[in-house]
């Protein structure tokens, strides 16, 4: 959500940072809304003071006994009784209207974000690995001979639609200790704190956080009127709606492991294969709350978070930062992860690393009191997939894949897999 006062003050620094957005400009919209609102405000306390005013001279005329006054008095009170409440009332709808086309713009971009249009003009920051040299051609997960068996998609169709899969024995079972390796990393060596998260969420979070009222086809909503979370950066960031929190208690660093849910609404042909695209999946999430001064910090942090997974993997990848046509609505600042997927011989994105400043924060008023006192302010919040469980299984799968059909498992997960180390060629694990 924007600051109207800060878009009355420099209307077209505001515009030319939307531009960047390829956006159009829409301060003079807003601001001729905004003109409006307060001039009905400013009518409403106008003819407040003029009934307080008649109010006290009723009195007056009817102790002196001057009737006529005293009867026009009464009907200017009850005059400007009902022009109070319908100069309010008009206040009211234009507020609604400047609130609503607020919320339906996205954040402005940080100033080192780099300009473009798609995915074409994002900038690569950093590699980590070499991919490795195959002597055979290397199979999509769902091709791998170890793995058919254990990937069912004619059964998850059957009982859900497209988009869907069912896995099966020990690939359900690495599937799983690439999650509970995921949460206990973030936990015991990068300091997060564990959280158990509804996936089930009502309007005022999907709103706080920036998810509403835009893009609501992008999620699913039940009959009930709750919505299943697209991310539980959801729950996690609303869980500091409407808080004043001490400046010592921040950062806030939470992470959690739950199912996820997107309609992938408008990516109707876009990788039907497999399960790199569904509309259920897993993620380990990331959320840090902060103050203003340390977001931009806290956002390198959590990305080498992020990286240290698929390091610890053995999976190459690359970093790179979004441009501004391709970042989420949300975002000041976004850097996507890369998974090396060889089936595909490309990079495929397996973690976004957001940083939305104060966006979110005054969307559901979550501020902090500054130590050496003064106003509350704003909080920033960050937010980033640490990592996304199913792609991440993709690139175990597609990397560690031998010429047999079986696949050699990173030692990382040997501990979650009861010692195993290799996904054999008939689908067991040994």
């Amino acid at each position: 959500m924007h600051d109207i006062r800060s878009i009355r003050e420099n209307p077209h620094a505001f515009d030319a940072a939307l531009a960047r957005r390829c956006d159009a400009p829409v301060s003079s919209d807003l601001l001729n809304l905004d003109e409006a609102r307060r001039a009905k405000i400013l009518a409403a306390e106008t003819a407040q003071a003029e009934q307080n005013k008649a109010s006290k001279d009723v009195g007056a005329a009817k102790g002196r006994g001057d009737e006529d006054e005293f009867q026009r008095l009464r009907a200017l009170v009850a005059e400007k009784k009902a022009e109070i409440a319908k100069v309010q009332d008009e206040a009211k709808s234009l507020d609604a209207l400047l609130t609503d086309a607020l919320a339906r713009i996205p954040n402005l971009p940080a100033d080192d974000v780099p300009e473009g249009t798609d995915e074409s003009d994002n900038v690569e920051v950093t590699r980590w690995g070499t991919p490795r040299a195959f002597d055979f051609t290397p199979k999509e997960h769902f091709e791998i001979k170890g793995v058919a068996a254990s990937m069912d998609f004619e059964t998850a169709a059957k009982t859900s639609g497209s988009r869907f899969v069912m896995l099966k024995g020990p690939v359900a079972r690495i599937h799983r200790a690439l999650a509970q390796f995921m949460i206990d990393t973030h936990v015991d060596q990068n300091g997060l704190l564990e959280v158990n998260s509804p996936v089930l969420v009502r309007d005022e979070a999907m709103y706080g956080t920036d998810k509403l009222p835009k893009f609501g086809e992008d999620s699913y909503r039940t009959e009930e009127g709750m919505w299943l979370v697209p991310t539980s950066e959801v729950p996690l960031t609303f869980s500091v709606a409407g808080d004043v929190l001490d400046e010592a208690a921040l950062p806030i660093r939470l992470t959690a492991h739950t199912l996820c849910f997107r309609s992938e609404a408008g990516s109707a042909g876009r990788d039907t294969s497999g399960m790199l695209r569904q509309h259920q999946f897993e993620k380990v999430e990331m959320v840090s709350v902060t103050h203003p001064d340390e977001s931009d910090a806290e956002q390198k942090r959590m990305l080498r978070c992020a990286e240290g997974i698929l390091e610890a993997l053995d999976i190459p990848y690359r970093t790179v930062i979004l441009c501004t046509g391709d970042m989420g609505f949300g975002a000041r600042r976004t850097y996507d992860i890369e998974a090396w997927v060889p089936g595909q011989n490309t990079f495929r994105e397996i973690s976004s690393v957001s940083t939305t400043g104060d966006f979110q924060a005054r969307r559901m008023n979550a501020r902090f009191k500054p130590s050496e006192g003064g106003k509350p302010q704003f909080v920033h919040t960050l937010n980033g997939s640490g990592l996304a469980v199913g792609r991440c299984l993709i690139a175990v799968l597609e990397n560690g894949q031998q010429v047999d059909g079986s696949v050699t498992l990173p030692a990382a997960l040997a501990p979650y897999l009861g010692g195993k180390t290799t996904l054999t060629a008939d689908g067991a694990l040994a």
